[in-house]
């Protein structure tokens, strides 16, 4: 079977694998018809993932935005799941056993593994994994069912932060996890304002029901969302950039005894006056993965939004284009919003 293998930093190829065996008790076997690529598969093939997130090891075979068809199934299967379905991938599998599982937190497993990261993923012609990675969509694209996975961060990053009806949110970044967070924080009824660098990214949140804001400077872009919030400020912002000026902005313009999220990774070095955490009396937030229950969740909200995922989709290739479509989705961040292999 053919599979697109990243070898070490900067190198990919579609090579020849040898198919995987017959699922086994509990596993199915999956064509992957839709995979799509994300900031963190950017990271991996650059070298840069950090060591908490598990590095990148090589060679792996990346792809853990999933859309599949169940193509068999090993014994004792969920009675649900059947051969031909079309299901969206869950990709983490948790230890267990630390601390964070303990404590009904699995998505922050300290010995997590990811499905596309830490093991090789779905861009490959047949992939086999265990039946709870596995959760049937009613929908007819792939490709929606490959963008569960973006939007299941949004579920998570959304819930942490408890946003209720009525509320005013602020999502720092356009991209396709800031478009995400903007359409579920829409979903659960909250006012919310889009800021982007870009302002071609901003009528997409626009049509999601969002105000719209072009960042042009951190004091104007704080003190104009304040105006829009009130006189308090934004009790919720998102930052889905990873941008140290961004996050330094977050922090900012929320309002006393509100919930700062932090969805975007980087590895840059922020610098904020502590007081602003004390005064405030802050409630810092960190969103990693989402759990089975967020992933769930995530689904239904995809087969009610289709629509908005569909067109989240700006470029579509081949899995034998895959290493340029990789190239082309790092080289052209403003041209792209989400590249999805077919």
């Amino acid at each position: 079977m053919r599979a697109a293998v990243t070898e070490g930093v900067g190198a990919v190829a579609v090579l020849e694998r040898a198919e995987p065996p017959q699922p086994g008790p509990g596993e199915v076997l999956l064509t992957p018809e839709a995979v799509g690529i994300c900031g963190s598969d950017y990271h991996f093939f650059l070298g840069e993932l950090s060591a908490q997130a598990g590095g990148s090891q090589f060679p792996r075979v990346l792809g853990h935005e999933v859309g599949a068809r169940i193509a068999a199934l090993g014994q004792d299967c969920r009675e649900e799941l059947a051969v031909g379905q079309l299901v969206a991938l869950w990709p983490l599998i948790a230890c267990g056993q630390c601390y964070p599982c303990s404590v009904a937190r699995e998505n922050t497993c300290d010995n997590f593994k990811l499905i596309g990261i830490h093991l090789d993923g779905g861009l490959q012609q047949q992939l086999v994994c265990s039946q709870q990675q596995v959760f049937g969509i009613k929908s007819d694209s792939a490709a929606v069912a490959a963008m569960v996975e973006p939007l299941s961060v949004a579920v998570q990053a959304v819930r942490r932060a408890r946003v209720q009806a009525g509320e005013h949110v602020v999502v720092m970044g356009a991209g396709p996890i800031g478009q995400c967070i903007c359409l579920v924080a829409r979903e659960y009824g909250a006012r919310v304002l889009v800021i982007d660098t870009q302002a071609n990214r901003l009528p997409f949140s626009a049509e999601m029901g969002a105000d719209t804001l072009v960042w042009s400077s951190a004091d104007a872009v704080i003190a104009q969302a304040r105006r829009w919030a009130g006189p308090a400020g934004p009790p919720v912002v998102f930052d889905a950039t990873g941008a140290a000026t961004a996050v330094a902005a977050m922090v900012e313009m929320v309002s006393s005894a509100g919930r700062a999220v932090q969805v975007g990774m980087s590895n840059q070095q922020v610098s904020l006056r502590l007081g602003l955490l004390t005064e405030k009396e802050l409630d810092l937030l960190g969103v990693s993965c989402c759990d089975s229950d967020g992933f769930a969740e995530a689904v239904r909200i995809a087969e009610r939004r289709a629509d908005v995922l569909t067109r989240m989709i700006s470029h579509e290739f081949p899995l034998e284009r895959f290493p340029e479509a990789l190239r082309f989705a790092i080289e052209h961040p403003t041209e792209v919003m989400k590249v999805v292999i077919l």
